[in-house]
This record gives structure tokens, sequence and C-alpha cells, in this order.
């Protein structure tokens, strides 16, 4: 059973390799050579890890099954981070392997939650290592091999299943997953252009431009700064950031199909991505007003700018800060956390349990409230004009259940830590959902730094939860999974 699913681990891998030519390439003309033989040792031992792994599981090939798609999908995300994590040892001060495997997973599943302070002083390569795998991250690297394992003579479909998040992952948009999956990264790395390009055009720098284009895109939030977008101060960059954390917390497959059918009613007419752009614009709307009325803002101009950015990033799951936003009114910061919770679109770069399924469960509720007053009425939960079948609206209800079972048991492993309620509650919510930072001692104004080995290594498992929808790595704890 683990055989195929090592050999097509090994080709992942051999991949993976070739990214760290991107921090080589950075240490080599911005850190005057500094680290050159760190990421360089890194490509190598990846690449040579591969090789042997591929040597020893080649043999005849066959079709990847469900069993094999989910076993792969898991094994790439425990054991990326790893090889990911290793530079860090060698390049950031003080870091144990904790906190490198806990910077590696955040970034990879483009959590954003850094242990790291002193990101200014830290070597241009290192930041750019960070924010790249959460570009890398974003739509998932094993969609990405996924596009060139049918060249290979191995199947994609079983693989694209496990890995891409949402509900409705049964829908094949093109005849060949790997067109698809070609089509999505193409998307994906138009957006990326003009993103670094309008990053460059309000003011950064180049390399601050390529770092925060990446963190943007993978909706990932990790910065060069410990001020975040903060530390630049300017109107132009955070309104930049606001509109491509806005695009990218949107359905890539739409803006595929919206490229193969050159109209935009793919776009507008989805239920899921109204509702999106709706609860953005209400909670923008809403939160300005309540800093005015509180006096945080004495500036209407101000007050939206502020508003939007933040209500944006944490809506989207990116976790940018222009301000210390956990000092407002107390209902501000937990509507920004509770807002990041749902928010992003499902076959966005973004956490959370996603859009669709809140639309579904008010469908829901609405259709239980019909059926109270009138028992015998057929009023089925729709989408798009469509009826759902019972088996989506189960899988909603189901990974709902596990989704707050799983919330609360991390809290309460926190809790038994020895953590205070605000900072373990929040820790395991920005984690679990990949938003990012928390409120208490995680806020937007300290890091996951502060906590401890044992804290770190059950966070880092919320981030692999979230990234993988729960389902898909909790399937692998149940006995009928092994079973023959």
């Amino acid at each position: 059973m683990l055989r195929p699913v090592l050999h097509v681990f090994s080709l992942i891998l051999a991949v993976f390799a070739l990214t760290f030519a991107v921090p080589l390439g950075w240490a080599w003309f911005l850190d005057g050579h500094h680290h050159v033989r760190v990421w360089l040792l890194g490509l190598v031992l990846t690449l040579a890890a591969a090789l042997v792994l591929w040597l020893l599981t080649r043999g005849p090939k066959r079709e990847l099954q469900a069993r094999d798609g989910f076993l792969l999908v898991n094994l790439v995300w425990v054991v990326l981070p790893a090889f990911a994590a290793v530079p860090l040892l060698f390049t950031v001060p003080g870091i144990d392997v904790a906190k490198a495997y806990f910077e590696a997973m955040s970034a990879l599943t483009a959590t954003g939650a850094t242990a790291l302070s002193g990101l200014d002083a830290l070597p241009v390569s290192v930041n750019v290592w960070r924010c790249f795998l959460q570009l890398v991250g974003g739509l998932g690297i094993v969609l990405l091999v996924g596009a060139v394992l049918p060249m290979l003579g191995l199947g994609g479909y079983q693989v694209y299943k496990a890995e891409t998040p949402g509900p409705m992952k049964d829908a094949k948009f093109t005849p060949r997953i790997s067109e698809t999956a070609r089509g999505l990264w193409g998307v994906y790395f138009g957006f990326s252009v003009a993103c670094l390009l309008a990053y460059r055009w309000a003011g950064m720098g180049w390399a601050d431009a390529f770092m925060h284009m990446c963190t943007t895109m993978g909706l990932g939030g990790f910065s060069s700064h410990d001020a975040s977008l903060g530390y630049f101060n300017s109107n132009a960059i955070e309104w930049v950031a606001t509109l491509f954390m806005a695009l990218a917390g949107i359905n890539f497959l739409r803006y595929f199909i919206v490229l193969r059918s050159r109209t935009l009613r793919p776009l507008v007419a989805d239920r899921e991505i109204r509702t999106y752009v709706a609860v953005l614009g209400v909670s923008i709307a809403f939160l300005t007003l309540m800093l005015l009325a509180h006096g945080v803002y004495d500036d209407a101009a101000v007050a939206l700018r502020t508003a939007a950015v933040q209500v944006v990033s944490l809506a989207t799951t990116t976790g940018y800060a222009t301000t210390d936003y956990a000092q407002w009114p107390v209902f501000a910061p937990v509507m920004l956390m509770f807002l990041g919770t749902f928010v992003s679109c499902a076959g966005s770069t973004g956490g959370g349990i996603k859009m669709i399924r809140m639309v579904l469960l008010i469908k829901q509720a609405r259709r239980e409230l019909v059926r109270i007053v009138h028992p015998r009425v057929v009023n089925p939960v729709t989408l798009g004009g469509a009826v759902l079948p019972p088996t989506v609206l189960s899988a909603t209800f189901g990974f709902m259940l596990i989704y707050g079972a799983a919330t609360m048991g991390l809290t309460f492993i926190m809790l038994f830590t020895g953590l205070d309620i605000v900072t373990a509650f929040s820790a395991v919510v920005a984690t679990v959902n990949n938003i990012g930072p928390g409120l208490g001692l995680v806020g937007p104004a300290g890091n996951f730094g502060v906590l401890g080995d044992v804290q770190l290594w059950v966070l880092s498992f919320a981030m692999l939860l979230g990234r993988l929808e729960l389902l898909t790595v909790l399937v692998l704890f149940t006995r009928g999974f092994w079973r023959k």
C-alpha cells in the first residue's frame, strides 16, 4: 500500500527541492553570499533524499486509489515542513527544532502565525524563504505536481480530491485534472505578477514587493518586518494589499472558468462569491462606524482604510496588521477572528470552514424552520438552481461537528499546558482556521514565540488539520482506513 505512495512522494520531494533555489538566488545577490552554502545544502539534501526514495520504491506503476491520495497528501504536509525547517536552524539565531518546524508548517499551510521576532534583522534570504513557502503552499504543492503526474503515468485525480478545499470536491471543470491544475496555476501566476508590480508601484522595494506578493496571494500574512504592513505607513500599499487579498479569497476555479468562457457571469452569478463580497462590505462599513463612534479615529477616511485592510486581512485568513487591533473595543478583535473562521471561498488560498459551508448551513436552517410550520412541504436545499444531494449536506454537517470537537479538544489541551483562556482559545482558532495572529499573548502585537515547545507542536498539528480541512487528516486515525 505504501510503495506507490512513497514513489509519488519522491517525485514531489524532488520538485520541492528546486524551491531552495529561490532563497539561494537572493542570498547570492543581496546577502553578500552569506548563507549560500545553507540553501545549497538544503537543495542537495532534499534532492538526494528524493532520489534515494525514488530508487527504493521504483517498480510497476498503478493508478492511485482514494486511500493512496489521502496518505500522500498527509505525507506531503507533514514531511515537507521538516525539510523546509532545516535551513532555519542554521540561519535564525536562537531557534530550536519546535520553533523551526512550527514556522515552516505555518509557512506551507499559509497560516502566518510566526514564532520569530526581530524579522527586520534577519537575512533577506531567510525572509524570502518564509514568504515564498506561503506562495507555494497557497494552492498546494500537491496540486502543482498533480499537473504533471499523468505525464508520468500516474493519475492525479484522487490526490486532487484529497487536496482541494471545500465540500464540492467531486466537480470536474475540465476533462483532465492535469489541465485543471495547470489552468489554476496559470491564473495564480498571473495574479501574482500583477500583485508584485502593484506593490512595487505603491512604493515597496523589489525584495519587499516580492515577499509581500507571496504572502498576499498565498493569504499567509508573513512579513519581512515585525510591524507587518504597518511598517510602511502607506495608504497606497494598504489599498493594494486589501484589493489582492480580497481577490485571492475568491475561488480560483471561477477565475479559470471566466478565462475559458470569456464572460464574468461565473463570478457574478456565483452565490458564494456574492455572499463573500456582501459580508466583506457590511463588515467594513460596520467596523468603520464603530471605530468612529468609539473615538478610535477622528478621520473617516483613516477609519475606513484601517477597517478595510483589517477586515479583509482577517476575514481572508491572511493575518496582516497595520495596527494593534487588540487595543480596539473588545467587540472588534473578536469580530475579526470570527470572520476568519468562515468568510473565504472554497477553492481560494484562504482557510476556515469556507463561505460555501456557511451558505449551506443557513439554507438548511431556513428549510428546517419552514418544515416546522409546514411539515409536508417539499423544500429541497438548492445551490445555483440545482438541488443538492443529501451526501453534500451530510458531509457539511459532519465537517462542522468534527470542526467544533477539534477546536474545543485542542483548546482544552492548550489550557492543560497552563495558558490563559483567551490565548489558548484564540491560538487554536487562529491555527485551525489558518488565520495567523490570535489574541492575548499571541495577538497582533506579539507572536507565538512566547509559547513552549509542547504548545508549538500542538498548534503545528492544528495548522495541519486546518490546511487539509480536518477530515483528510483524521480519516487516517480510523480503523476502517487501514483495513484491507
